[in-house]
């Protein structure tokens, strides 16, 4: 991949939670630089620290040390709108996307706040039109979703929906946590191919959370490693799985074997 612009960037980000005794740090002396139209994966087993650094990069939590910048400058994230002019840029897909959405609200509702988000003034049929082509990016008929609430939806249907919102909402980043966990190997390929298509025709960049070594060399240029809540291991993905340096790195592709002849990897 040709590299273009820094996008997003992180210098020495630490995480805390609690004090003293019971103080936990969750991440610790993080740095990652990420390129526009890159595909990244952080890769780690549950408790590494991914997730909360995906947190703080999507604005949810704050770092207790350290700075992130957007396009070389600092993010702000101190009013709300400031962070709803970041959350323009910058959008996720959770692990489970029944948490994702408001429950109480229907499908239709979800997605016209995308169009509510991106401030565009457009009229109901407008507004359907836009909703319809989004759900056929996904392969979902919005006809058979109109009048729904989430909870009616299969979770395949779910996250198909989640991808649609990203489809209406054109982000720079997004933040891919364990996107595929919860469907099945058919649903989890085809999701797979909806969001690198989103990349080609964006020229997104997207950051994949995941303990699936697979996967993550299947999607991304760049790999990071995450153990106990610090970077072990970075580079591209091929350089990383043909010839893993740390000991961490090396036992996750120990404990996938398939990886070896499944990706050819010798």
């Amino acid at each position: 991949m040709s590299r273009n612009d820094v996008l997003i960037s992180g210098k020495n980000i630490t995480k805390t939670f609690g004090y003293g005794k019971n103080k936990i740090t969750a991440v610790h002396d993080v740095n990652f630089t990420f390129h526009e139209g890159e595909i990244i994966s952080i890769v780690g087993e549950s408790g590494s620290g991914k997730t909360t650094l995906a947190k703080i990069m999507m604005g949810l939590l704050k770092e207790s040390n350290g700075n992130i910048q957007y396009k070389g400058k600092p993010r702000q994230l101190r009013t709300h709108a400031n962070r709803k002019e970041y959350w323009k840029d910058i959008q996720a897909i959770f692990q489970d996307p029944f948490s994702s959405f408001n429950m109480f609200h229907k499908v239709e509702k979800l997605l016209i706040d995308c169009i509510k988000l991106q401030g565009l003034k457009l009229s109901k049929e407008e507004q359907f039109h836009k909703m319809k082509d989004a759900c056929s990016f996904v392969n979902l008929k919005f006809e058979e979703l109109y009048n729904k609430y989430p909870f009616e939806l299969s979770g395949g249907q779910m996250q198909r929906l989640m991808i649609a919102r990203i489809f209406m909402l054109h982000p720079k980043v997004l933040i891919a946590d364990e996107p595929t966990s919860m469907v099945d190997a058919c649903s989890r390929s085809t999701i797979l191919d909806m969001l690198l298509k989103l990349r080609d025709e964006n020229n997104m960049t997207i950051i994949f959370i995941t303990h699936d070594v697979g996967l993550a060399y299947y999607v991304s240029d760049t790999l990071y490693i995450m153990e106990k809540g610090k970077v072990v291991e970075n580079g591209q993905a091929e350089k990383i799985l043909l010839n893993p340096q740390h000991t961490y790195t090396q036992q996750l592709i120990s404990d996938v074997p398939k990886i070896h002849s499944e990706w050819n990897l010798g």
